[in-house]
């Protein structure tokens, strides 16, 4: 679970930073906006090999994996909810003196929460496979591995059991963390059904 926490909020941090930037600034958008799109659509085994070169069989190559297979979701839906915010609210916003900063943390933010939301959501998904694939291929502890000792033994009882394991650990993040703070967003913002 360390892995993939610290990997995880490695890629919250800058994902919401990268994304916020990404979605105000035109330059950014016309430059970068395409390129994460771009390596969002790669798949998070296909850093495999580049996190080998750079960080050889080790911790950090995994964490790299984490980072890049989830980084550009959260991005995504960073870039997505600032460009969704509606033109009243910031001119709203500046007509009572908000600018700079302030605009941010005041409207910004809080209006692209839904989206920013599910791209957390789909950046965790993905962090989690990434992690399940980097163990897979690494030699350590981890499901991955335990997943893969099963097929080398061919313990198809050990593949099963691991793989539940795996789901469950999904589904209880997905149900216990990202669901209440969806609908808490969702309430605050009157969206809730």
């Amino acid at each position: 679970m360390k892995r993939i926490l610290i990997g995880y909020s490695v890629s919250i941090v800058f994902g919401l930073f990268i994304g916020l930037l990404i979605g105000r600034i035109k330059t950014l958008d016309e430059t970068l906006g395409t390129l994460v799109l771009g390596l969002q659509a790669l798949p998070s085994i296909c850093w495999l090999p580049i996190a080998l070169l750079w960080f050889g069989l080790s911790e950090t190559a995994m964490q790299a994996i984490v980072i890049l297979g989830s980084l550009f979701s959260i991005i995504i839906g960073a870039d997505t909810g600032v460009k969704n915010v509606p033109p009243i609210y910031l001119r709203a916003a500046r007509t009572m003196g908000a600018k700079g900063i302030q605009l941010y943390t005041k409207v910004i933010i809080p209006a692209a929460l839904p989206s920013v939301i599910s791209g957390f959501k789909q950046g965790w998904s993905f962090a989690w496979r990434s992690l399940m694939a980097a163990e897979l291929l690494y030699v350590g502890l981890g499901l991955g591995h335990l997943l893969m000792m099963g097929r080398e033994l061919n313990d198809m009882n050990q593949v099963i059991a691991v793989m539940i394991v795996i789901i469950i650990i999904g589904v209880v993040v997905d149900r216990f963390i990202f669901a209440k703070i969806e609908n808490k967003v969702r309430e605050r913002w009157g969206l809730a059904g």
